[in-house]
């Protein structure tokens, strides 16, 4: 006969041993009591997976030994059992120590626990490792930030025919305004302001060009301020039309009003550049594309379908094309990473993704309307900025006085440029000012010569008198400006220094000063290509002005 075995009935158990094998068999988490003091009274099979000490190694010891010591330092175990105390709960991510002294990144959680009479009779904490999630996400962070940097790079490309052909036409306007001025007054003739007039347009149009496209190109994080995006759109509305070539029409329609937004100028500037870049490609035709803004104030009832979204006043950049439009299935996906409907090589996938995040990172949302034959309109919708102060999301030069009338210089400057008509000009400009010059055409024999004027010394070129402001560009063969002046200063601690760069942030980047943008004491920066005015007013500014903290 067959052995047959029945399972015993289920032993009822109380609910307090039922609470505590549950708890003790829950291995993911780490899951203890704390006294009012904080000492371990309790200690899980999770807790001693998790941290390494067996139950009768810890149980007793106040709990902050979980803790690193720069936390322990900053009174952080007290600060989150008050927390707990006032708010409730204490709930946070940080790094935690394993017995064996190695760390781990861990979610925590810790509810005080009363009696029946509201008395504290201690705390319950819970700890989970998700260093393995941190790590995940800090990889798909930084995929999600070199994936933004090639999207915005790939409309970079986009735009090298144009900007080429552009650049080729304003040296054409320079160097023909030259020629003439030259053969006029070869021939005796002064009247030349119209041509000097033209080749000034054409040098301020191509600096302008210049820096939208090194800020468009740069890596940065987000950094929102207030933006006035007529303001904006006007900026770069030149860019814009090389964007999108000679078959399409370009048009504007901006609100006035238009209510500012907190945002980043950069980001907008970028969407934009994309949203236009991609109504252009949506019309291989030719056709037209408007840029709108608008005034939009919703209610909670009109974002039932935006989940997230705070109603309120919002400020709508939009840009509308006339182009093939999108059926209903590529509409529906359209903010879907790496999703595109371009050729393989032709796209990313990630420009409308990309606009998605960056609206809901700044409190805002994009809304997109389309159909087949009907064009395509995309609507960033940012945030209403309710600050009494105005920006207009351009950077404004400051205004600089010219050197007075009858106003000779006094000091002697070193200039250091590598490239020659620079260099001369440069040199040149100081000099009509009365200021005595030095010169240098690489780092390394700049600080010889600063070295031999400060110790008195003649070298190859002659007398050195002690020299009192270091003129520097930044991108120097060998030894550049920033290293240059830093080597510099490290002797002669008084010596003023002004960077003169081509590429603003190259200045910036390296940031080892103490002033301001990562410029160090008795630091100056300019812009290529600077007004002679304003050269002369900031080395005038420097050469008066005692010791100060650079801006």
């Amino acid at each position: 006969m067959k052995d047959e075995r029945v399972a015993p009935a289920w032993e009822p158990i109380s609910g307090e041993r039922q609470f505590r094998l549950l708890v003790q068999s829950v291995v993911d988490y780490a899951i203890f009591m704390l006294d009012p003091a904080g000492i371990v009274r309790s200690w899980n099979a999770g807790a001693a997976r998790m941290k390494g000490y067996a139950a009768d190694e810890i149980i007793g010891r106040h709990f902050s030994s979980f803790y690193t010591p720069e936390d322990r330092a900053a009174d952080m175990p007290q600060r989150a059992l008050a927390t707990a105390l006032s708010e409730g709960r204490f709930e946070a991510e940080g790094w935690r120590l394993r017995k064996d002294g190695t760390r781990f990144w861990a979610s925590v959680v810790i509810d005080p626990i009363r009696d029946e009479t509201g008395t504290l009779r201690g705390f319950a904490k819970v700890t989970r490792d998700i260093t393995e999630r941190r790590k995940a996400q800090q990889a798909l962070d930084e995929a999600r930030e070199a994936l933004a940097q090639a999207q915005k790079m790939e409309a970079v490309g986009q735009l090298t025919g144009g900007v080429a052909h552009d650049f080729n036409n304003l040296l054409q306007a320079i160097s023909s305004s030259l020629e003439l001025i030259d053969q006029r007054l070869s021939v005796g003739r002064s009247d030349i302001a119209p041509f000097t007039a033209t080749a000034r347009a054409a040098v301020d149009r191509a600096a302008t060009l210049t820096r939208r496209l090194l800020a468009f190109a740069r890596r940065q994080p987000l950094k929102p301020e207030r933006v006035e995006l007529n303001g904006l759109v006007a900026g770069l509305w030149d860019l814009l039309g090389r964007s999108v070539g000679e078959q399409i029409r370009l048009e504007r329609r901006l609100a006035e009003p238009l209510w500012p937004v907190h945002a980043d100028v950069n980001q907008i500037e970028s969407a934009l550049l994309n949203l236009v870049i991609n109504a252009r490609d949506a019309m291989p035709e030719g056709g037209c594309v408007t840029v709108e803004t608008a005034n939009a104030a919703f209610s909670p009832a009109d974002l039932v379908n935006d989940p997230g979204v705070q109603a309120g006043d919002y400020a709508v950049l939009t840009v509308r094309d006339s182009g093939t439009g999108m059926p209903p299935d590529v509409l529906a996906r359209v903010f879907e990473p790496f999703f595109t409907t371009k050729p393989i090589g032709q796209g990313t996938g990630l420009g409308l993704s990309q606009l998605y995040g960056f609206a809901r990172q700044s409190g805002g949302f994009v809304r997109i309307d389309s159909a087949v034959g009907r064009g395509t309109a995309v609507h960033l919708h940012l945030p209403r900025d309710h600050a009494a102060a105005a920006s207009t999301g351009q950077a404004q030069p400051a205004a600089v006085p010219a050197l007075p009338p009858g106003r000779t210089g006094r000091g002697t400057v070193l200039v250091v440029e590598d490239e020659e008509l620079v260099r001369m000009l440069l040199v040149e400009v100081l000099e009509s000012d009365g200021y005595t010059t030095l010169e240098a055409a690489d780092g390394t024999s700049a600080l010889a010569r600063l070295t031999n004027a400060q110790a008195g010394t003649k070298d190859k070129a002659g007398a050195n008198p002690p020299v009192d402001l270091l003129v520097t560009d930044v991108g120097l063969p060998g030894l550049n400006g920033r290293q240059l002046a830093e080597a510099a200063q490290a002797h002669y601690p008084d010596l003023k220094v002004l960077f003169l760069t081509g590429y603003a942030f190259q200045a910036l980047d390296d940031r080892h000063g103490d002033g301001e943008d990562g410029l160090g004491h008795n630091m100056r920066m300019l812009v290529k290509p600077v007004a002679v005015d304003a050269f002369r007013a900031m080395v005038r500014k420097l050469l008066s002005d005692g010791p100060s903290d650079g801006i």
